[in-house]
């Protein structure tokens, strides 16, 4: 199998796109030997005016009618003039997870995001990519005691792809965060390479697999230092009473196993039955931050391994490997719902140079995905 004598370009078109950290993984994703094989944007949809907002300003700045902002449920995917006008060859779709998170009821179908999925299958019904990617988190897996998982897998099949799921640690990929996700990434039955044979893809090997190798939180948000005019880099304002909590939890400790917090029972949380880890969780310098959420209140901001503070989102942001030169728009809290539910630019450039590699015939090192298509899954560790 060798690389086409024609340049293989794909236009990515992404449903729920969020900030844009999937489109900048995809518009970073390059093989230096073959400069043509590379994915464009087509076009956008997701439901938030200023996650929207953000899109536009970073990634199609020249085209902003190529993101739709719009509810899903109101468009008619199969008829719609705006897909014709925007042909695409290649999709994304991080469905939204609310619903499927082991943090929280995990509803799963039952929820209100969980089939939004659906919407997602009708984009590959309707307009047959030759590829898709496909993200949540890894509590889909357990979801509806595993069933929601394999009904959304089926569903992938029956619309016309092999799909190959695989659970992601992205610390083990050079990112400077423990963020667990899985990615689906489906090829057209149709796609064969130069003899005949179905294409199939494997996740890339990865770069960083051993812990001592990971990339540390403070490795990220010091080198090189944040420029302290940075976008979205302003600092939240911190409480007295806060301040004073957080001067008394040590690196990695939380709220709730902080010994030297334990003698001033004035700044403990008295709230019943709350020991949530990450409640005023300082960062440990030594190893990627934990996963970087986008909602939650008091004590859920991440907060920093050495300064008695919660993190700025310019910092949250490169914890999810956003380029500095990366402007978000919105309110501060908007601006923190995105980041949180972003998908790590560097992470997913890894995965798509290997789609990229997969469609042009060119060897990479890879491993097995470790999700089975044919075993009900209770849980992916």
């Amino acid at each position: 199998m060798h690389l086409s004598e024609n340049p293989i370009t794909f236009h990515l078109g992404e449903l729920f796109c969020g900030p844009g950290g999937i489109a900048i993984g995809a518009k970073l994703a390059e093989i230096p030997e073959h400069p043509e094989l590379r994915i464009h944007h087509a076009w956008a949809n997701d439901i938030d005016p200023s996650t929207c907002a953000t899109y536009r300003t970073n990634i199609c700045p020249d085209d902003p009618e190529s993101v739709l902002c719009q509810d899903v449920h109101t468009i008619d995917i199969e008829k719609n003039s705006f897909f014709q006008a925007h042909p695409f060859d290649a999709f994304a779709f991080g469905f939204p997870c609310n619903d499927f998170s082991l943090v929280g009821k995990q509803k799963g179908f039952d929820g209100k995001y969980g089939p939004l999925y659906t919407y997602g299958i009708r984009i590959l019904k309707a307009y047959q990519p030759k590829w898709f990617l496909g993200e949540n988190v890894s509590g889909l897996s357990s979801a509806n005691d595993g069933h929601a998982f394999q009904q959304i897998l089926q569903d992938m099949q029956d619309a016309g792809y092999r799909v190959y799921p695989h659970l992601y640690k992205f610390e083990q990929y050079g990112v400077p965060q423990a963020r667990h996700r899985i990615i689906i990434v489906g090829i057209r039955d149709d796609q064969t390479d130069e003899d005949g044979n179905p294409l199939a893809f494997y996740p890339p090997v990865p770069t960083t697999p051993n812990p001592e190798d990971y990339k540390t939180c403070k490795e990220a948000i010091e080198e090189p230092p944040i420029p302290k005019d940075a976008p979205n880099h302003e600092f939240m304002r911190m409480n007295r009473k806060v301040r004073e909590r957080l001067e008394l939890i040590g690196e990695g400790e939380n709220v709730f196993n902080a010994k030297a917090l334990q003698s001033h029972p004035d700044l403990l949380l008295n709230v019943h039955g709350a020991r949530i880890s990450q409640l005023y969780r300082r960062l440990d310098s030594t190893k990627p931050s934990y996963t970087v959420t986008g909602s939650g209140g008091g004590g859920t901001y991440v907060y920093h391994y050495k300064e008695p503070r919660a993190l700025t989102n310019r910092e949250r942001a490169r914890l999810q490997t956003f380029p500095d030169t990366f402007i978000f728009q919105g309110s501060r809290q908007q601006v923190r719902k995105q980041i949180g539910m972003a998908v790590p630019c560097d992470g997913v450039r890894q995965i798509f140079e290997s789609i990229l590699k997969t469609f042009g015939g060119i060897p990479y090192q890879h491993i097995t995905c470790n999700i089975s298509l044919s075993e009900k899954r209770d849980a992916v560790a």
